[in-house]
Order: structure tokens, then sequence, then C-alpha cells
């Protein structure tokens, strides 16, 4: 065993024997003085590792995954329809504008009524003007018939009896028929909510003239979406034996599952392709009808070079990564990418070998690359 001491003092020694001995070579001291202490550090202290990579970093390495076939798409919603005047008058309400929710059943627009209200009674009088007549032609029919039993009155009179009552039982009918009618046309007057969901435009303002056909309000149930995308034909067979699919928004940088896909029977004249529906989760967040997204619908499966998408950096037209080699050198490489795989991976087609690793946060790897070139 060794003593500590003794060996800090010899090497003490030694260091001012030779600062003794080469006292007029200044150069030659500094080596030495340079030396001593990994001498010292040599023997009693390990020797420290390479500082860590402030960057954490991935191995490039193939992996079987889902093959897809990704195409473009919209979101639209399933319960989405525009309501429209069914009669005339003037706009006297609107309780609703865009962006609020409505409720099933809500009053969304009132035209003024005074006019079918007017209608409404003049159907209400000729009812019971109808029943009236229906009245007094049944009790008419009623004696007439005595009559004839008991030879009063001929068989033509019984008849005229009879024709009359049944008139009356008609107009009485017809009426009755002609009131609903204009019940129903009051009914119009207030335009209700049809279900559930968010006004998504309002197409006229207070004080307008509504007349039939015109639009009123746009509105749309938000918990049920769905995505529509054209698929061309040589597509469909792939598509219908794996109905599996995804869908992004790459807006939100959002990843939706699928829960249905139907595809329509019938195809596009002008573009021979068929409209395939993707219904999406009840309550999908922040995804509105409207938005850009894109499909990608499971066809099989394959074996890809994948990398973290977190990986790569795109400079202009440039794509490219940040690869460290065993030596933790890090070096800036183009490389050419192929589909996404999943959420968090993508293909690289050309650029990288299986087993080389790649940087996760190229920002920290570019700074560090910057300051190890200084």
């Amino acid at each position: 065993m060794f003593n500590l001491s003794d060996l800090m003092q010899k090497s003490w020694n030694s260091f001012r024997f030779s600062t003794l001995s080469f006292s007029g070579k200044k150069s030659r001291v500094v080596v030495i003085l340079s030396l001593i202490p990994h001498v010292v550090l040599g023997v009693l202290i390990p020797a420290t590792s390479q500082a860590a990579l402030p960057f954490s970093i991935a191995t490039a390495q193939y992996r079987e995954v889902d093959q897809t076939y990704a195409t473009e798409a919209l979101v639209e919603a399933v319960n989405q329809s525009t309501v429209s005047a069914q009669i005339s008058g003037r706009i006297v309400e609107i309780n609703f504008d865009v962006g609020d929710y409505v409720k099933k059943g809500q009053v969304l627009v009132r035209i003024d009524e005074r006019e079918v209200s007017q209608a409404l009674a003049g159907s209400q009088a000729q009812v019971s003007q109808a029943q009236a007549a229906l009245q007094n032609a049944r009790a008419n029919y009623e004696r007439t018939k005595q009559l004839f039993a008991q030879k009063f009155v001929s068989q033509a009179a019984l008849d005229k009896a009879l024709s009359e009552y049944k008139s009356a039982q008609a107009q009485a009918q017809a009426s009755l028929a002609g009131a609903g009618v204009a019940a129903t046309t009051k009914g119009f007057a207030t335009i209700v909510a049809p279900y559930s969901g968010v006004v998504a435009a309002r197409h006229v303002e207070l004080g307008e003239m509504a007349s039939p056909g015109k639009q009123l309000m746009t509105g749309f149930d938000p918990k049920d979406l769905r995505v529509v995308a054209n698929i061309p034909q040589y597509k469909l067979t792939d598509i219908r034996q794996s109905p599996r699919a995804s869908v992004e928004i790459p807006a939100l940088n959002k990843w939706i599952q699928a829960t249905a896909i139907t595809v329509l029977p019938a195809a596009d004249v002008r573009t021979h392709t068929t409209r395939v529906r993707i219904d999406l989760p009840e309550n999908t967040h922040e995804v509105i009808p409207g938005m850009y997204a894109r499909a990608h619908f499971t066809v099989g499966r394959t074996r890809k070079l994948l990398i973290p998408a977190v990986a790569v950096i795109r400079r202009s037209e440039v794509t490219a990564v940040y690869v460290v080699d065993d030596k933790e050198n890090v070096q800036f490489r183009q490389v050419r990418l192929g589909e996404l795989a999943g959420q968090a991976e993508i293909e690289v087609l050309a650029g990288l070998n299986p087993g080389e690793k790649v940087a996760l946060e190229p920002v920290k790897a570019g700074i560090y690359l910057k300051q190890i070139k200084k």
C-alpha cells in the first residue's frame, strides 16, 4: 500500500528538481507542469468520460408496420342542415347568432304571424258554419225519413234530404281540413331547432322580409362528425378487405382512430372515384366541419426503416436529420422520407442506414454542432 502524502511529496520533489534543472528553458518547465496533474490523476483518480450530449437520440431500425394508403379528405357533420322560411312575413325575432349552442326545440327565428292568424280565424269560422249546416241537414234527413215511413213524402224527397246531409258532411270535413292547414301554416311562423347543435351561419337580419325558401340559419351537431374522401377504383378492394383507418388533422397536429368505414355504392362519372365515409368518435374536440384532413387506410403489412418523426428537420426544400456516430460526432445529413408510420414515426427511403442514431431534438443538436465547430 502506498501512502498518499509520500507520493505527493515525491511528485513535488521531482517537480522541484526538474524546475531547477531546466530553469533556463521555460518551454520545458511548462511541459512538465502540464504533465504532473495527469500523472497524479492517473494514479489516484480514474479518468472521467466524455460529457453527455445535450439531447436525446434514437436508432433507425427496420420494423414491420401497417402499410397505409393516404389521401386528402374533408371533415363534415353527420347532422348539418339549413332551416328556411315556409311562409312570407317580416322577421320579428332572432334568438341566436353564429357560434351559439342551441338545444332541440328552442326557437331560432319568429316571423310576423298576424296574417296567418287571421287566415286561421277565418278557417275556424268556416268550420263552425259547416258544422251548423251539417246539424241542420242531419235533422232534416231524420224528419224526412220518418215522414217517408208514414207515406207522407215520396222517395225523391228522401233521396234529396240524404244527398244534402252527405254534402253537409263533406263540407264540414273540408272546413276542418282547411282549419288544420291554417293552423299548420301559423306554426311555420316559429322556426325551432330540429336537433341540438351549434349555429354555423345566420343568413337574415332582424326586420328583413322572409319568403318561402329563404334561408334563415345553418347549424350542425358537433358530437357526430365524419371524414369523406374520394378513393380511386383500384384501391377499393384493399380498403374493403381491411376496413381500418386513422384520420390526421394537420392543423391541430392530431390523429384520430376511425370507428367505422362506409364505402358508398356509386362512383363519380367524371373522376371515376368512389366516396368513402370515415366515422369519428363522438365528442371529438376542436375538430369542426370543413377542416382539411388526411385519411390513412390500412391496406396490409410491410417492413420499413423508421425513425421518430420529431427527429426530422425541414429547411426550405431540404429535409434532413442530425446523425450521431459512435464517437458522438454530429453530422447534418439530408434524407428522403416516405409515409408516416402511425402517429410518431416516419419511413426513411434514402440517406440513412439501419443502426445509425439520430438526434430527437434537432434544434439542440444544431446548436451543439455550431459550438463544436467554433
